[in-house]
């Protein structure tokens, strides 16, 4: 045994399971009394917020929550799903942040199978909360989030109980839980059920506290910035930053809805140097209106992700005053692990060619242990020449704890040592990742994940289609949108707003075709859809 093994074990004083929930203690120990968070005339120090998340988290004790337990919210970007992400794990509970535009069979899938005790809801999400539940086949304790900001005429009551006053029935002198082990759940996240129903993401304490400080580095974040939260927080945990911005002290303005008038009045108005967002965001800042913008006082720092950006849309946030930086990652990696770190040779290229580059996935985070292109059947590395193909890799702290309830999927996801994204790319000689397609025909449509297999399934129900395809199609606003092509049963005519519309009974509506093409589809000898031939439509 080497000397250095030798009475040198952990212990309390120098072992702590990491966890970002020491971030909201330590901004409330240091800076009680600066704005943490700021939702329209609704403002709290950092001391409130702790107050706050201490006592709904003895709340949820109160009522029986405990470690291992999930506790669900459904809900727009506001105050009270910040808090859920201290309060809830507080308890030694999971939180599970649920996405607010899903469909009322999938909500209750995902009450049901992440055996949700509790469902924090906000009552604008009526319509499809109560239809979940008449589904839902067990009983689950409702809480309501009423927001005088929201429309009061879409609001109605949905459980018996409501935040505020829940939340007061709490204990502010609460003794909140650590986690015994930094492996601990602390949220579950649900994909966009690509291949069939979603599958259950569990994060650690770890990985959150790793993603929130590795954000912060390679986004070089300050202290005291003043961040907008554009990325729903449903989304990876809003890409970890309730987590990270409280590190840096820094004040989080909330955005119920996005609307790009609103978006320049708080820049100007909080001096917001710092948000997130998908393509589709920057389409909607580049596209507005004279009349709906501000100038701004500073240069405004922004990360995109999704469905890699035409190039000219990073000419366009530039000319504006934004300077955005590309990142990638997935449900299954807490967000953003990779980012198109620039290099300052690149300088002198002209901007076409800037462009071109910024597009790209870019290199690994300094919280990511590694990022490559693999052969998925041989696990050997692709040369990095710009042009061959293979699946993105992924290995780190930052992969999550696996699939929940499902054992099989994870061990595929994570065979050779690897976590297998599914996603096609190549590597540049630099060593920069550039995406090049998808694998499962995966559409990323305003930055939500939409299963091609899903539409085709649904349009196939419909008695005049004999068979359909579905392929994603560039939009202008939002990236891409679903185009579906048909070949129709002989005798029985559709037309493509009947097939839109029968879309609409069932699916959520940014999953619905946004065009239907009736022709007859290229196949292989062996009957199967050649998609890439669909595809050169839209070339």
């Amino acid at each position: 045994m080497s000397p250095y093994d030798e009475n040198l074990d952990k212990n309390k004083a120098n072992y702590v399971p990491l966890t970002p929930l020491s971030f909201l203690q330590r901004a409330k120990d240091i800076y009680p009394d600066y704005e943490a968070i700021v939702y329209e005339d609704r403002k709290y120090t950092w001391k409130e917020v702790y107050k706050r998340a201490i006592k709904f988290a003895s709340a949820l004790e109160n009522i029986g929550i405990k470690k291992g337990d999930t506790v669900s919210f459904l809900a727009f970007n506001t105050p009270e799903i910040f808090e859920a992400h201290y309060s809830v794990p507080m308890t030694g509970a999971v939180l599970n942040t649920i996405n607010i535009r899903l469909d009322a069979n999938t909500i209750s899938y995902i009450l049901n199978h992440s055996d949700a005790k509790v469902l924090v809801v906000d009552r604008q999400l009526h319509i499809e909360v109560k239809k979940a539940l008449k589904i839902l086949d067990k009983e689950i304790t409702i809480i309501d989030i009423h927001d005088k900001h929201a429309d009061q005429s879409k609001l109605e009551k949905i459980g018996d109980l409501e935040y505020e006053d829940f939340l007061n029935t709490g204990d502010e002198n609460y003794n909140w839980k650590m986690p015994e082990d930094e492996w601990q759940a602390i949220s579950l996240s649900y994909t966009s059920g690509t291949t069939g129903n979603p599958k259950g993401v569990v994060y650690h304490h770890r990985g959150s506290y790793l993603m929130s400080t590795g954000s912060a580095v390679a986004w070089d974040m300050p202290n005291r910035l003043n961040f907008l939260t554009i990325v729903p927080m449903f989304h990876c945990n809003g890409w970890c930053y309730p987590w990270t911005v409280p590190m840096l002290n820094g004040r989080t303005i909330c955005l119920r809805n996005i609307d790009v008038k609103k978006i320049f009045e708080l820049i100007d108005k909080y001096d917001v140097s710092h948000f997130g967002g998908a393509p589709i965001v920057l389409n909607m800042i580049t596209g507005a209106p004279e009349s709906d913008r501000k100038k701004l006082k500073h240069k405004v720092y922004v990360l995109t992700a999704g469905a890699p950006p035409p190039s000219i849309i990073f000419k366009k946030m530039k000319d504006l005053g934004f300077e955005v930086m590309h990142v990638y990652g997935l449900t299954e990696t807490y967000g953003h692990v990779t980012q198109c770190a620039w290099n300052d040779g690149w300088n002198d290229f002209d901007e076409e060619k800037q462009n071109e580059i910024k597009a790209r996935q870019g290199v690994r985070y300094p919280n990511t242990e590694g990022v490559t292109i693999m052969d998925p059947e041989t696990m050997k590395e692709v040369p990095n020449d710009g042009k061959t193909i293979g699946e993105i890799m992924i290995r780190g702290n930052v992969v999550m704890k696996g699939y929940f309830k499902d054992k099989s999927a994870t061990d595929k996801a994570m065979d050779g040592g690897w976590f297998h994204t599914g996603d096609l790319a190549v590597m540049h000689p630099d060593g920069y990742v550039k995406i090049q397609d998808r694998s499962k025909d995966i559409i990323i449509s305003g930055g939500e994940n939409i299963s091609s297999i899903e539409i085709e399934n649904t349009l196939s129900k419909h008695p005049s289609v004999s068979i359909a395809a579905v392929v994603a199609k560039p939009d202008e606003k939002w990236g891409e949108v679903p185009c579906a092509f048909i070949e129709m049963v002989k005798d029985k005519p559709v037309s493509e707003t009947e097939l839109i519309n029968f879309c609409k009974e069932t699916l959520a509506n940014f999953k619905v075709p946004k065009q239907v093409v009736f022709c007859e589809l290229p196949k292989t000898s062996t009957g199967k859809i050649q998609k890439f031939e669909l595809r050169k439509n839209f070339n």
